[in-house]
């Protein structure tokens, strides 16, 4: 867990998140706002020694509504939009709990993340995006003679 406090005292996992400073991320949302609490869709990330690791729970979306875009050079973007259900006029609502609404989450990727070979997939409702990293290398030593 990182210890980078936010203004409001909790602390972020991902310091390379953009929404770090976003106050009202946790906020609930009224289940009548189009912006629900599917806009503040949560993702995982991983790092491993090979790649960064992205999953996001996105139940009830199919892979043509969600997009997952690199922009300005290092900027992983994941958006997508649930619609809301038709209401039919004899249609009785007793609850309604099911999110819908847009939804944009944004990594600032590091240095080391080969933007050119990000690859997505989705299943059972998980999209996962991989980013694979560049290889690191170790810096050399060299021994220098003293003269004299």
């Amino acid at each position: 867990m990182s210890l980078i406090p936010n203004f409001f005292g909790r602390r972020s996992s991902d310091p390379f998140s953009l929404d770090l400073l976003d106050p009202f991320r946790d906020w609930p949302v009224a289940s009548g706002n189009e912006a629900s609490q599917f806009a503040a869709t949560r993702v995982d990330w991983k790092e491993t020694p090979e790649a960064h690791e992205f999953k996001a729970d996105l139940p009830g979306l199919k892979k043509e509504e969600v997009k997952v875009e690199v922009e300005e050079g290092n900027v992983l973007q994941i958006s997508g939009e649930r619609s809301r259900e038709k209401e039919e006029k004899n249609d009785t609502w007793h609850c309604v709990e099911r999110s819908s609404g847009k939804f944009l989450r944004r990594f600032r990727l590091p240095e080391n993340a080969k933007v050119d070979q990000v690859k997505a997939s989705m299943e059972n409702g998980v999209l996962t995006v991989t980013v694979p990293k560049e290889e690191v290398k170790k810096s050399e030593v060299k021994s220098i003679d003293i003269s004299g």
